[in-house]
């Protein structure tokens, strides 16, 4: 019974919270009369007062949270909060359906950069805020998700941060407890993100444009502020910038926490997931490229690089800007950013889909396999770096890549019943599981979601709900055995 008024306790300071951070878009609203004051005022009223009656009441209640009612709360919390972020959109757009606002927020929140909305030019301002402050708070989230929740299950967090960063990032290097560990790394976030902004304005974007894209960037959340995404500036200094912003949100925090602190640059070096990653993509940027090139695609190289470069490295980072229409490039180059989007980005950064450190795990165990049939007898254990990787993190990291395959399918194969298009279904279920924003066909850069019917819409909607929260703190909840005391 405890457990019940903990849900409600901690539910109701997250929708208080929420309401906190409308205000900003409220004051954001009122100074430049853009219309929908009163729509942030009452979503603030409603959020508070709602929270309110769930938090008051619960505060004196001796709190107490098991294993199981943790990751119930963690299901509730990101399946609730979209809800409580559709009030601005609905009362400011009444031509809104629920269905469209609720895979707005989620996405927001889940920092895919999907979105069913156009006509983004001449949004409110306070509204376009809302949408990247969604990205930004919610990228900081899943760090923080990410080191807190996930060791529960052994299949990510601080695990995973003794596996993947060997040599200078090691677990003495970051603070010994979650509250100081969060903190370090807002910290970090924070910061990098003013870095952003700064640069942005400096390589001609506007303040507003410049904050907005910035919290977008870091969340890799790819929410812009115009229909034309990044294409609209058509600057190349802005590509550069958001370019290289995106590829270091994309590294895991934990070692540009440990580069801050040692003041070197030596970390990113011995970090064997950030190499990976880097090596992976910028090799890709060439290939791609290379392909645009000789396929008549862009008249010269430098060109061609250009846009393959800034392009597939936001699909790649699972951040979902886009500069062109790459549902018109020749088909591998597209498919081959969707691939990338799997298995990119590090963890502890603000990406989503496989990671990297889990990548380089799998391969690792596919060739200590292959030495087991040559030389059956050898013990030979499995090492990132100087760091042997228990068995225990192997079974978790294959069976998380079992049930991402196997989500992945299921999901495609639902869009399919519904009547969509094959290319369509595989790459918005891809786009959206891995937090990548734009797909192709249907759902490609030029066009948006708002094509789809509300089932399909609301299937796309779980997929990115899965994905963000790694899949088995949703799929757990449907296991009878977890129940069990």
């Amino acid at each position: 019974m405890r457990s019940i008024f903990t849900l409600i306790h901690v539910l109701g300071l997250v929708t208080m919270g929420f309401s906190g951070l409308m205000a900003t878009c409220f004051l954001t609203s009122y100074f430049n009369q853009d219309g929908v004051t009163q729509a942030f005022l009452d979503a603030m009223l409603i959020s508070f007062c709602v929270g309110a009656l769930m938090f008051l009441p619960t505060l004196k209640i001796p709190k107490k949270l098991s294993r199981q009612a943790g990751f119930l709360l963690v299901a509730m919390t990101w399946s609730l909060s979209p809800m409580i972020c559709t009030l601005p959109l609905l009362l400011a757009l009444p031509n809104m359906t629920l269905v469209d606002a609720y895979f707005e927020t989620m996405s927001g929140l889940t920092t895919t950069g999907a979105t069913v909305m156009s006509g983004l030019d001449t949004l409110p301002m306070s509204l376009n805020l809302w949408r990247s402050e969604l990205n930004w708070i919610a990228g900081m989230g899943i760090i923080i998700f990410a080191v807190a929740i996930l060791p529960m299950l052994g299949i990510g967090g601080m695990q995973l941060y003794k596996a993947e960063t060997p040599g200078s990032v090691k677990e003495s290097e970051l603070p010994p407890r979650i509250a100081q560990t969060a903190k370090a790394l807002w910290f970090v976030y924070a910061g990098i993100t003013v870095a952003c902004i700064l640069s942005l304005k400096v390589a001609g974007m506007g303040w507003f444009d410049a904050v907005c894209h910035a919290f977008s960037a870091m969340s890799l959340g790819g929410m812009s502020t115009h229909d034309n995404s990044v294409g609209f500036f058509d600057s190349v200094p802005i590509e550069i910038v958001l370019t290289v912003f995106q590829l270091i949100a994309a590294i895991n925090f934990a070692t540009h926490f440990v580069a801050l602190r040692k003041q070197s640059l030596k970390p990113y070096f011995e970090d064997m997931e950030a190499r990976g990653f880097l090596i992976l993509v910028l090799s890709s940027c060439v290939l791609a490229a290379s392909v645009l090139q000789y396929e008549g695609t862009y008249p010269d190289f430098w060109t061609a690089l250009r846009h393959a470069s800034f392009n597939l490295v936001t699909i790649a980072t699972d951040s979902g800007f886009a500069t062109q229409d790459f549902n018109q490039w020749p088909i591998f180059v597209p498919i081959w950013m969707l691939f990338l989007s799997c298995l990119s980005a590090s963890s502890g950064s603000t990406g989503g889909g496989i990671r990297m450190i889990r990548t380089i795990i799998l391969i690792k165990q596919a060739r200590l396999e292959m030495f087991k049939f040559i030389h059956p007898f050898a013990i030979r254990p499995m090492k990132i770096g100087d760091t042997v990787i228990s068995n225990n993190i192997i079974t978790s990291v294959m069976g998380f890549i079992f049930l991402y395959f196997i989500c992945i399918v299921i999901l495609i194969f639902a869009l399919l019943l519904t009547g969509l298009d094959f290319l369509t279904s595989f790459s918005a279920i891809i786009a959206c599981f891995n937090n990548a924003g734009p797909g192709l066909n249907l759902v490609g850069p030029a066009t948006n979601y708002s094509v789809l019917k509300d089932v399909q819409t609301m299937i796309c909607t779980f997929a990115m709900l899965l994905g963000r929260v790694q899949i088995f703190s949703i799929v757990i909840l449907f296991i009878p055995e977890f129940w069990r005391k």
